[in-house]
C-alpha cells in the first residue's frame, strides 16, 4: 500500500485486489450503498452489524469466503510493520492488504520526439 489511508474504508474503495491471510483475492464486494447510508446519517440502529465486506478467493481447489460487518471494518486497526489491516471476525483474527492496480499509458501518441 504505497498511499497510507485514515481507515481501512478508504484503502478499500482504492483497492483492486486484497490479500487476506496471505491469498490473493480479486473478487471482493464493498457494500457501497451502506456507505452512503453511513455517510448520510440515514443508516438503520442495526446498520453495524450489516455486511459491508464479502471476499472470495480459490485456494488449490477450495473456494474461500470471508464477511464482514460494517462494525467489523470500522474497527480494523493499521499495522505499520506488515503493511496491513487487522480485522477480528469473532474469534478469528484476519489481515488484509489493499493493492491498486498500477496502469501504463499504452498510447502511440507522439511524445515530442521525431523519429
Amino acid at each position: 500500500m504505497s498511499t497510507s489511508h485514515n481507515s481501512l474504508v478508504e484503502a478499500l474503495e482504492a483497492a483492486d485486489m486484497l490479500e487476506i491471510d496471505d491469498l490473493y483475492a480479486w473478487q471482493f464486494n464493498l457494500d457501497k450503498e451502506l456507505l452512503a447510508q453511513v455517510s448520510a446519517g440515514s443508516a438503520s440502529a442495526g446498520s453495524q452489524e450489516h455486511v459491508l465486506l464479502s471476499i472470495e478467493c480459490i485456494d488449490g481447489r477450495d473456494r474461500r469466503h470471508w464477511q464482514f460487518s460494517l462494525a467489523q471494518v470500522m474497527a480494523a486497526t493499521f499495522d505499520a510493520a506488515s503493511d496491513s489491516w487487522c480485522l477480528t471476525n469473532g474469534e478469528e483474527q484476519h489481515r488484509i492488504k489493499c493493492f491498486a492496480a498500477i496502469s501504463g499509458d499504452n498510447s502511440d501518441a507522439d511524445s515530442g520526439d521525431d523519429a
